[in-house]
């Protein structure tokens, strides 16, 4: 089905937009962007707790107790698109509201789990929540506002969303040394709560009726899916040769390859493939995966220096790694703005190119000797500014030329393209630091980085130089 074709929908949507935006856009923001920080915020504050989880229970292999972080990542890349297509066709805000109810019950089970299988078991409820939540929130937050303000308001998201990157070590560090690790999960109910009760003061999107949805795409996807970013998490430890990483590359080959055949032929496709006959929205994926495997290698590669190479522990290392993600909320910012003026291809070129730079001089400059206020610090601050630059655009690129009944959609495959890309760059860069002995692995690993800021860049020049605003 053409992207541009018309679909049955709920009499007087462009009235129920309008009054929407009337009663006011910035409660719906608000809602959203508290999503965006809480999604973030727990990525970043369970890596920090993983350490005194595995102390909790000592008897169980480190592969095991991987599932604590296994288990979300599956489930939440592997669900995004689903998620997406679901909150386009049955409502976002229901979608958002189950998402974060679902969220919220994962959270409290992993809180008072009393063994290491009902916590992966809770980790794997919040990936379901957490799948549901990411791409309602989206869809909801650009229904809300106009086409031309629409890019400005996902930079601002994003800020909120870099915000909780930067306090996730930081909080996390301060809570488990004082409350246990399992406060890191006490956190999320009562911010879940707020979202829910705020929520309900927010109005429902458009929903598409009379279209009967892609179940049996639906499943092959969540499969499809799954089996990459397990393959890819395997790949750490055993290695890309290993029989069963490859077999499970080898099932989402073939699941994936069906849901694109599929996709061709069905009457009400789960992705429709005019989508991707879009330029801004299909440069702006591939950039996505590649810019997100640079930038997820990058803060590994970074934690793992200061831990090792410097001796940070990691109270220190979470501090000193916490003033890029601040400076990034704050560039968002003004990213919005220039968006608004000039497009996104300049900047998605330039960006990932000063991004680049800065990442070699890092490799450069940082040596055995730490120096964290003269060298560490002024870098942190202008990878900051290049990665605040970078990812709003790219997530306001792969929505802008979209129609408003795909927003959710458009943004579970953005955020599908970056969590692949995101473990993908992680397995690489553990298999570059091994390539050599001691620093010269992480200048290795920095100089990987480097290159997949300047394919991103590369990706970017079929940005189209001015892009046309969806209604």
């Amino acid at each position: 089905m053409p992207v541009g074709s018309s679909v049955a929908s709920v009499t007087g949507a462009k009235r129920n937009r309008d009054a929407a935006r009337a009663r006011g856009p910035w409660s719906t923001f608000a809602v959203c962007a508290v999503v965006s920080y809480i999604s973030t915020l727990d990525m970043s504050i369970v890596n920090v707790a993983f350490a005194e989880i595995a102390r909790t229970f000592p008897d169980a292999s480190r592969g095991t107790i991987s599932w604590v972080v296994t288990a979300y990542s599956i489930l939440f890349g592997s669900l995004l698109v689903v998620a997406g297509g679901s909150a386009d066709r049955f409502g976002r805000k229901r979608t958002m509201t189950w998402g974060t109810t679902i969220f919220l019950i994962g959270s409290f089970v992993c809180a008072v789990s009393p063994d290491l299988g009902v916590l992966i078991l809770g980790r794997a409820v919040q990936g379901v929540g957490g799948a549901l939540l990411v791409p309602s929130s989206i869809g909801l937050l650009l229904g809300a506002f106009p086409a031309e303000r629409r890019s400005q308001v996902i930079a601002w998201t994003g800020a909120v969303g870099a915000l909780g990157v930067a306090s996730g070590p930081t909080l996390g560090a301060f809570c488990v040394s004082a409350f246990g690790w399992r406060s890191a999960f006490w956190i999320n109910v009562p911010i879940c709560i707020g979202v829910l009760l705020a929520s309900r003061s927010l109005r429902e999107s458009d929903r598409q009726v009379g279209v009967r949805p892609d179940v049996a795409a639906s499943v092959i996807v969540t499969i499809g899916v799954a089996s990459l970013v397990w393959a890819i998490s395997r790949a750490e430890s055993l290695g890309w040769g290993d029989s069963s990483v490859l077999g499970l590359l080898a099932v989402s080959v073939v699941f994936l390859a069906a849901l694109w055949r599929r996709s061709l032929h069905h009457p009400n496709p789960l992705l429709p493939p005019a989508l991707f006959r879009e330029r801004s929205f299909s440069a702006a994926n591939v950039a996505s995966f590649v810019f997100g495997a640079g930038f997820s290698a990058n803060i590994l590669n970074n934690v793992l220096f200061l831990r090792t190479i410097w001796q940070y522990d990691v109270v220190k290392a979470g501090l000193f790694s916490a003033l890029a993600p601040v400076v990034v909320a704050c560039t968002s910012i003004v990213t919005g703005r220039v968006m608004r003026r000039s497009g996104f291809r300049s900047l998605l070129v330039a960006a990932p190119l000063g991004y680049s730079t800065i990442v070699l001089v890092q490799a450069w400059l940082l040596d055995t000797e730490p120096a964290p206020w003269s060298r560490w610090l002024p870098l942190m601050f202008l990878l900051g500014i290049s990665i605040g630059a970078t990812f709003p655009a790219l997530s306001a690129a792969s929505v802008q030329q979209l129609e408003a009944r795909h927003f959710a959609l458009g943004g579970a495959i953005n955020n599908t393209f970056r969590q692949v890309g995101a473990a993908v760059g992680v397995a690489l860069v553990v298999t570059v630091q091994a390539s050599a002995d001691g620093i010269a692995g992480f200048r290795a690993g920095w100089v990987f980085v480097a290159v997949c800021g300047v394919v991103a860049a590369a990706v970017s020049l079929a940005q189209p130089r001015r892009t046309e605003l969806a209604p």
